[in-house]
């Protein structure tokens, strides 16, 4: 009995993926679900809001498991000078300014193959990070991104210095 009436997604991060996080790298967490029915696929924690320092570590990260990445749609007012493309490895990727807010990013794979992740603030503790992170990649979270950084107290606020 053969299917291949069955559509096969591939380069999805195995469900026990785990490694240890070291400055500088991207954080990236995704749902390993091949049904992806929750609102969000996955969360982003970058270290800064300078995204041609954040961008390709983040890019590069997701293209090893998903394959080329061909967009990415952020809200310009979020991030300190968004350019329109960028060069990462040996690829160009195109940088859309969407009124996204500054809690979500999408990525496009393909022409139509939509990708959305959780931002988590640089600023956000890495406890409530983890806590947001494992909020948006649950299967079947209904929740919106903006609601999930209220709940995990990595909301907008800048910290106080």
């Amino acid at each position: 009995m053969s299917d291949s009436g069955t559509p096969r997604v591939t380069r999805l991060l195995p469900d026990a993926v785990h490694q240890a996080v070291k400055p500088g790298t991207a954080v990236v967490r995704l749902q390993t679900t091949h049904d992806r029915q929750g609102v969000l696929d996955g969360a982003w924690w970058p270290c800064s809001r300078d995204i041609a320092a954040e961008l390709p570590a983040l890019i590069s990260a997701l293209t090893e498991f998903l394959g080329p990445l061909t967009r990415v749609g952020l809200d310009a007012a979020a991030w300190d000078a968004l350019p329109t493309r960028l060069l990462v490895d040996d690829r160009v990727v195109r940088i859309d300014s969407f009124p996204v807010g500054d809690d979500t990013v999408l990525v496009t794979r393909g022409d139509q193959d939509y990708f959305s992740l959780l931002v988590i603030p640089p600023h956000a503790t890495p406890e409530a990070a983890r806590t947001a992170m494992a909020e948006a990649v649950r299967a079947d979270n209904i929740t919106q991104a903006e609601q999930i950084l209220i709940n995990t107290g990595t909301d907008r606020a800048t910290p106080k210095t």
